[in-house]
């Protein structure tokens, strides 16, 4: 069945103190999402995130971000007071993030709501914690020994706690009690929020669709408390590092950094770690787009003392095994393969097989030197058809920056002259990506705007001035929502019961 959603990440909504959270906007933007005849709401990694400011680098697969955690409901259970918030300096711009100043800030509110919160007489906390208990309280302990090393990464810790050495993870739990204690109880708000707002979507006849990362971050719980299950030397050190080969983003490749898989281990598990994380993922989200889904079928290792990617070389992955063992367990899940980049027979292959719809980008269709399967008319009906992802520039900003070529092809694929205005640019490929065969379109939320490249979310292989946009308070209109809507009608992606 046809069908929309818009883009969106939480940190991107308006709102007070500093970055998006899971308040009153959130809601907000879940009334105009129906409003617009959407079916869909895509968000990006809800994560902690380290330095860098990046989703898809966190401090855990499982935990939540606190920065989402929304200060105004912790004011209306009494955990804290307006003039409290208030008095923090969680940025001067209502339409860019300031992580700098959102982590001096955030953590100090977050601790005076902990002070006065009575867990211990707390059922709903007792049964959060028991209930993750096997991701909890390793996170809970990385970060409380983290902030004893002044947040440096767990390989520069003192052996014993590096290694885990069963006396001293013992000593450490001990020592931090309170702080341990502290970052449990932020998970618990963040996921209260969390899943309260998720219910409401999916009474409005919204799903989420989640993002996650294929690979955990180095300096991360996950990787600390289970080395085992990565490519990791005796020392505690990668063997080698996830990224990609050079491509139009970036010359010399992508150098992420990323601990890679043993997939030897993880397939004499059963593939029991995978199954435990998308069963998590799927209590959060009602669809799961999994990223850099080719590294499934080969992934791309680099030598970890290397400073770019060009020297990396395919290795061969889990392939089918890996989401027939997680399809045993979970059943048929709602997955969507970001399987964008250079695709090669056995990743088509590997894709098809799984019967997961993979990804369309409009702005890679339009090569003047030949033909290209994001063309909407090379599109099959099993594929996401998306104008741009978090990774490109906004329909407008990548418009002007395309060569004179480039720009021929797309004008003469879509019978125009030229356009008059950026909003113009926008709705000319929001249209075309909305009419394409694609059983379900995502337009970000800057090109249903009209934005240009200072609304872009990120630029891979730059660190500095990414995942700081802000969408302007209102600027999501009751006008703007009514011609949504009736475009979604127009190329047929309405909701069943309004068509």
């Amino acid at each position: 069945m046809r069908s929309s959603g818009i883009l969106m990440p939480i940190a991107s909504l308006p709102g007070k103190y500093g970055i998006g959270t899971l308040g009153q906007a959130s809601y907000d933007f879940v009334d105009m999402l129906v409003k617009a005849g959407q079916s869909y709401w895509q968000i990006l990694p809800l994560g902690p995130t380290s330095y860098g400011d990046s989703p898809y680098q966190s401090f855990s697969t499982y935990a939540g971000n606190p920065y989402f955690i929304d200060l105004e409901v912790l004011i209306e259970e009494g955990l804290l007071t307006k003039a409290e918030c208030d008095k923090y300096d969680f940025g001067q711009k209502d339409e860019k993030i300031d992580y700098g100043k959102i982590y001096q800030s955030r953590f100090a509110v977050l601790k005076l709501a902990f002070e006065r919160s009575n867990l211990a007489k707390d059922k709903d906390y007792i049964k959060y914690c028991k209930d993750n208990e096997f991701w909890l309280d390793n996170y809970a302990l990385y970060m409380a020994v983290k902030n004893s090393y002044d947040g440096v990464s767990y390989i520069e810790w003192d052996d014993s706690i590096r290694k885990r050495d069963k006396t001293a993870v013992a000593q450490y739990t001990a020592k931090y009690a309170h702080e341990i204690e502290f970052y449990k109880f932020i998970q618990y708000q963040f996921t209260k929020q969390w899943m309260k707002l998720k219910h409401y979507a999916n009474s409005k006849g919204i799903k989420i669709i989640g993002d996650i990362p294929i690979y955990v971050a180095f300096d991360s719980a996950d990787t600390w408390a289970n080395p085992e299950l990565f490519q990791i030397d005796e020392e505690g050190y990668p063997k080698a590092v996830a990224g990609c080969p050079p491509d139009a983003f970036s010359p010399t490749g992508q150098l992420w950094g990323n601990p890679l898989y043993d997939w030897d281990y993880h397939k004499k598990q059963g593939y029991s770690w995978w199954i435990m994380r998308m069963r998590h993922c799927f209590k959060l989200y009602d669809v799961v787009r999994v990223d850099h889904f080719r590294a499934f079928d080969a992934y791309y290792s680099i030598p970890s003392k290397d400073k770019t990617a060009e020297n990396g070389k395919w290795k061969k992955g889990p392939g089918f095994a890996l989401f027939k063992a997680i399809k045993e367990e979970l059943g048929d899940v709602d997955i969507i393969a970001e399987d964008l980049g250079f695709m090669t027979p056995s990743v088509i292959k590997l894709v098809k097989r799984t019967g997961y719809p993979g990804m369309k980008v409009l702005q890679f269709a339009f090569d003047a030197e030949g033909d290209s399967d994001y063309l909407p008319h090379n599109c099959i009906k099993n594929s996401v058809m998306y104008t741009g992802t978090h990774d490109n520039d906004t329909c407008v900003g990548w418009y002007k920056g395309i060569s004179a070529e480039d720009r021929q092809k797309a004008l003469d694929y879509i019978n125009s002259t030229g356009f008059e205005s950026d909003a113009d640019i926008a709705k000319a490929f929001v249209k075309l990506a909305l009419g394409s065969v694609s059983d379900l379109c995502i337009i970000p939320m800057q090109d249903y705007l009209g934005l240009d490249c200072e609304a872009r979310i990120n630029r891979p292989s730059t660190i500095g001035s990414n995942w700081q946009w802000r969408m302007k308070k209102n600027a999501f209109t009751d006008n703007l929502a009514k011609n949504i809507r009736k475009e979604i009608k127009l190329y047929a992606r309405l909701p069943k019961q309004e068509k």
